[in-house]
């Protein structure tokens, strides 16, 4: 791929992962699998590694996507929730779980 296609990918990778956000943390409805959105993420931060250069403030590999939805209680958790990093392979779990 050219630098031109790249950028024009990342630029659709994160047009595509930003309306799935909006519509799985706004509007509480899923227009893909979270597989599928996994997948876009993967490819998105891959991209982003291999150019640097093209990452910005408001892509989605730099940011936390949407708020809570309001419907959802607040809870106080015992103990620090640590978020499970995105792997897509059995090696990755288990370099996870080491």
């Amino acid at each position: 791929m050219s630098k031109v296609e790249v950028e024009k990918r990342i630029l659709k990778l994160r047009e595509l992962i930003n309306d799935y956000r909006y519509h799985y943390h706004v509007l509480d409805e899923s227009i893909m699998s979270e597989a599928a959105a996994d997948s876009l993420k993967h490819e998105l931060a891959q991209l982003e590694a291999e150019y640097p250069e093209l990452i910005t403030p408001d892509s989605p590999t730099q940011r936390v996507a949407g708020k809570p939805l309001d419907k959802f209680t607040k809870v106080t958790h015992e103990k620090r929730m640590i978020s499970l990093a995105d792997v897509f392979s059995e090696e990755e779990i288990k370099d996870w779980v080491a």
